[in-house]
């Protein structure tokens, strides 16, 4: 039966989706191990960097402003703030003006969670996208074209 099966690529290692997929999955496994001892989910690290960047410029950052610039589910980010409220990381209190929205901050244990992360993180991504001498900021340029070209699919 197998035979039957047509594929589009001869290998597996000519489909960028499939060498995608296997990059992500060690890339994700990498942060799990920097994140763990943080207490820290990638989801969770994500969502408090998105709130982190945001919060630069804003202070009133939102749960929707959060799903936005992380181009996450809104419910699934609902529900992972509320796992980093409870583990102190961050508040969330009712907006000034939108009665409907969240203003979200950062805690003081969230700052140093957080900035603790970034710099492990960084220190990881540095380390496994320049192993193979990559021109980092190619790839990097080549990655966000691709995520604004698909953002709104």
């Amino acid at each position: 039966m197998s035979k039957e099966i047509d594929f589009h690529f001869k290998r597996p290692e000519d489909s960028p989706g499939y060498l995608l997929g296997q990059l992500t999955m060690l890339w994700q496994r990498k942060q799990k191990k920097v994140l763990d001892p943080l207490n820290l989910t990638q989801t969770q690290f994500i969502l408090l960097a998105a709130l982190g960047w945001l919060s630069k410029q804003n202070n009133a950052v939102t749960q929707i402003d959060i799903a936005n610039q992380s181009n996450a589910d809104r419910m699934m980010v609902s529900k992972v703030l509320r796992t980093l409220e409870d583990k102190g990381f961050l508040t969330r209190k009712e907006h000034k003006t939108d009665t409907r929205a969240k203003t979200i901050t950062l805690t003081k244990n969230g700052e140093t969670v957080l900035q603790t992360a970034l710099i492990e993180i960084e220190n990881a991504d540095i380390e496994f996208f320049t192993s193979i001498n990559v021109d980092l900021s190619k790839f990097n340029s080549t990655m966000a074209k691709l995520v604004a070209k698909h953002k709104e699919d």
